[in-house]
């Protein structure tokens, strides 16, 4: 047998003895937790208490394990998926957007029965850290990741070369390990609910590639090999992230000052927004612009109707929705454009105002009104409202992004959420008893600013608009479309007639069409004369040649 065909026959192998191996890994694992097998039950549970112990009393480590344990939940896996497949489809790649998702809904289907079968308690350990809901075997969250980001891994591999590509194997399996680390470190899991997890998560794995392996072979492509080609190793271009941009001379200083630019425009606006509210706290009188009579008029019109809207758009207006818009925009425009440029300009808008929000209240330190609150616990002062100057700049900067790149009347309803969503923040704060009116204020000061700081600076359609407007170039010996063909002046003929004031071309074996002019086919005259319906046009050489007196007199 030749050497390549077993090489082949052996990397085909390789795929099908890791998902048979981690078959039976997840049925012994599946049978003995199951019996409840006294050694697998005594190491869980000295594991369970010796780990939960390493960070029990730590703050700033349970600190860092949870927010590990946050890129696993439900939530943030759903985003990923739900991101992922939206951008495969705008690129068209259709087969791989429905791969995800059906990827993910199994994991979303195996975790809630398998737990329901086996019906293991959670452990009890000496600190407890978190509280988990359900049963332990397996872990939902070490299963769906490694089902989420695997299926992620698997798609986008062909888009990685190189050292990019170890860099991408590295983060995904760092991360699925993590999250399922940190399972165990709360004390929410055992040891074998997190092996078992990986094995039915690599069983699932498995599972779909084979099959999605299968509908290529259905349609007459190649078959691949999904762990070290991607699952559509053709699809490469479409995956990538964005366009390779040619690096044009002196771009480092540019973005330098573009950069430094951002820097100072925040630190002047910072500025301007804390003046502002260090003169309302301080210098004003109390009641400035309604400070004190609105929130007390609202407070007592509540009810049940309003507090529960109010509740869905100060929801809508909270640091994880607005992290998860930012997120979802940035890769819409990316998958859209190709460009990384509105990306950064709504991670520059988004993280300035982040900073300048915190600092802000942080130096002012207003108090809320002095109303009934609806929400309680809120970690900063009032001046100035966070929601709202969030929620100006998502939707107002992702409004200025469609707007300069979209082309259809339709991206100007996109003006309709960017003016309605502030506003409706902005009233369910003041009702909720969260904010002054001139804390309002303050959030629209500095949005106004910094939107316009941003869009001037970075310029998120520049090439857009003028790469759309401008005229595809002209084929070889074609026209613009509205303008009339220019036959080319090298000797051969192009069968179109000459416009006025332009040369006539020489030719070389043109024959005369009824209704045109007899083009000469060398240059030089020979003595033929043109019929009576037809003009005959001067050449170049004829027209270059001065008639003398003497010819006249003749």
């Amino acid at each position: 047998m030749p050497s390549g065909s077993l090489a082949r026959r052996r990397r085909g192998t390789g795929p099908l003895t890791a998902v048979a191996a981690a078959a039976a890994a997840f049925t012994i694992l599946l049978v003995l937790v199951r019996l409840q097998w006294p050694p697998l039950e005594s190491a869980d549970h000295t594991a369970a208490a010796d780990l939960n112990g390493l960070i029990a009393g730590n703050a700033a480590a349970v600190a860092a394990v949870k927010a590990v344990t946050w890129l696993g939940s439900g939530g943030v896996l759903w985003t990923v998926i739900g991101v992922t497949s939206i951008t495969l489809a705008i690129r068209r790649r259709w087969r791989l957007a429905i791969y995800l998702l059906v990827t993910g809904a199994g994991a979303l289907v195996l975790d809630p029965v398998l737990k329901s079968l086996v019906g293991r308690l959670r452990p009890v350990v000496a600190h407890p850290i978190a509280h988990g809901a359900g049963n332990s075997f397996p872990s939902g969250h070490s299963l769906g990741s490694i089902v989420c980001y695997g299926a992620v891994f698997l798609v986008f591999l062909p888009a990685a070369r190189g050292r990019w590509r170890v860099t991408f194997t590295t983060v995904i399996v760092a991360l699925v390990a993590l999250i399922g680390i940190s399972r165990i470190l709360l004390g929410v899991h055992y040891v074998s609910d997190v092996l078992g997890a990986w094995a039915v998560g690599v069983l699932w794995l498995g599972i779909t590639a084979f099959a999605f392996e299968l509908t290529r072979h259905a349609v007459g492509l190649p078959v691949t090999h999904p762990v070290t080609e991607g699952l559509e190793p053709e699809a490469r271009g479409e995956l990538r992230p964005a366009r390779p941009e040619p690096a044009a001379a002196g771009w480092p200083a540019r973005h330098g000052r573009i950069a430094a630019g951002l820097l100072i425009a925040w630190v002047l606006i910072l500025g301007v927004v804390v003046g502002v509210g260090e003169l309302v706290t301080k210098g004003g009188n109390g009641n400035m612009l309604g400070d004190r009579t609105v929130p007390r008029w609202l407070a007592a019109h509540r009810t049940p109707a309003w507090s529960h809207w109010s509740l869905i758009f100060t929801t809508l207006g909270a640091t994880q929705a607005i992290l998860i818009a930012s997120i979802a925009a940035g890769t819409v425009f990316l998958a859209a454009t190709r460009r990384w440029r509105p990306v950064l300009y709504i991670a520059a808008l988004m993280s300035g105002e982040l900073a300048a929000f915190l600092i802000a209240a942080a130096v002012v330190k207003r108090p809320r009104p002095h109303v009934t609150q609806l929400d309680h616990h809120l970690p900063t002062s009032a001046y100035p409202s966070g929601h709202e100057a969030a929620t100006c700049c998502i939707y107002i900067g992702v409004a200025i992004l469609v707007i300069g790149h979209a082309r259809g009347w339709w991206r100007w309803l996109f003006l309709i959420p960017a003016i309605a969503m502030p506003v409706l923040v902005a009233m369910s704060r003041l009702y909720r008893g969260e904010h002054h009116p001139t804390d309002i204020l303050g959030s629209l000061l500095f949005a106004a600013l910094w939107l316009t700081a941003t869009t001037v600076l970075i310029k998120p359609s520049a090439g857009t608009r003028a790469g759309q407007l401008r005229s595809p170039p002209a084929a070889a010996g074609g026209a613009r479309p509205g303008s009339r063909a220019t036959p080319r002046t090298t000797g051969r003929t192009t069968g179109s007639q000459p416009s006025a004031g332009r040369a006539t071309p020489r030719t070389t074996a043109s024959q005369p069409s009824a209704g045109r002019a007899t083009p000469r086919t060398t240059g030089r005259t020979t003595g033929s004369q043109p019929s009576a319906s037809r003009a005959t046009p001067r050449t170049t050489a004829s027209r270059a040649t001065p008639r003398t007196p003497a010819d006249r007199a003749r």
